[in-house]
């Protein structure tokens, strides 16, 4: 697996579990507005992103008491793959396309074989608790662009 070697510096999540004060939306609306973005075809990562720039909602489970993806689930809108594999999944597709035209590129070969260390290790942790299939598998030649 690779190093992270960004920097430190990111957003801070909110301390407290409960809503903030200053938050006036209601459950439903959140819940509401939650399932419109996704109908729209917005990730569950953006729709959260969406919330908090434009709504100023810091986090969705405080409010409603679910998650994003929980919320999408119970509306039969969840992503059949949990969102950070399928982006793994792409990428991969992607390199392999790149490896096929470009064969001596060994620096996106290694890149490669560090991205799909970590599908395998995704997956695992998935299958475990239960998002994925027992029986699925990562297969490189059958994965492609979308």
């Amino acid at each position: 697996m690779g190093k992270k070697e960004k920097g430190s510096s990111h957003s801070i999540r909110p301390v407290s579990k409960r809503p903030p004060r200053w938050c006036k939306y209601t459950p439903e609306e959140v819940e509401a507005m939650v399932v419109k973005l996704a109908k729209e075809g917005h990730p569950p990562s953006k729709i959260g992103i969406i919330l908090r720039d434009q709504h100023g909602i810091p986090l969705v489970k405080p409010i409603v008491g679910r998650t994003v993806t929980k919320i999408l689930g119970d509306a039969g809108l969840a992503p059949s793959i949990p969102e950070d594999l399928g982006e793994l999944l792409k990428k991969a597709a992607r390199l392999h396309v790149h490896l096929e035209k470009n064969r001596k590129d060994l620096h996106n070969k290694r890149d490669l074989q560090l991205i799909e260390s970590r599908i395998y290790k995704i997956a695992r942790y998935y299958k475990r608790k239960g998002l994925l299939p027992t029986d699925w598998k990562y297969k490189a030649k059958i994965a492609s662009p979308v």
